[in-house]
């Protein structure tokens, strides 16, 4: 008879399934990866998944929770880095470039999700909102510390990066918008 699980082993094996479908996901699709490729690619019995989680739609909302984490996360660490506000905002734009250029970028998570399943899932399409909201008010904070009031404009720009940069495969994208972000900043500035 196997031991009991303890908070350790769940722990450990819900980081191996967050990782393990996070990666399938975004590589695949959410839709195109079935719980058996989930469990196979794991190494988890699937009893023991649905223990972590009891619905394939509460896995999904944990990954994109997890990845809204780590993503914003590391956004912060590499503008917080810059001392000046002006070049913050811009330090942006760098992020999104050396994002874009990983490889197996696939675009947006959220805005992929949101594509799959925004129309059927409450859940998800909650938690698209809330990572949207969430880099909204983290790039606007950035702006408005600037003393520029344009913290839509820059937002829009940044989002239109990513979603070109997903489409495309080219991450140029992200230089496109700060040359006009930084041109924002240079007007509101004069």
């Amino acid at each position: 008879m196997p031991a009991p699980a303890t908070e350790e082993r769940d722990r450990l094996d819900r980081e191996t399934l967050l990782e393990t479908a996070e990666a399938l996901f975004y590589a695949h699709g959410i839709q195109a990866v079935g719980m058996d490729r989930v469990r196979e690619a794991s190494g988890l019995p699937l009893k023991r998944i649905y223990r972590l989680f009891a619905t394939k739609e509460d896995l999904v909302v944990a990954v994109l929770r997890r990845r809204d984490r780590r993503w914003r996360e590391s956004l912060a660490a590499h503008v917080e880095r810059v001392a000046d506000p002006r070049e913050r905002v811009l330090a942006v734009f760098d992020w999104l470039a050396a994002w874009f250029a990983e490889p197996g970028f696939r675009g947006c998570a959220w805005i992929n999700a949101h594509g799959e399943l925004g129309a059927t899932s409450e859940a998800v399409l909650r938690e698209v909102r809330a990572h949207k909201d969430a880099f909204r008010a983290q790039l606007s904070a950035w702006v408005r510390a600037t003393g520029c009031p344009l913290t839509e404009p820059v937002h829009l720009l940044a989002e239109g990066a990513i979603v070109t940069a997903g489409i495309t495969g080219d991450p140029s994208a992200a230089g496109h918008a700060r040359e006009a972000v930084e041109a924002l900043l240079a007007g509101a500035a004069a």
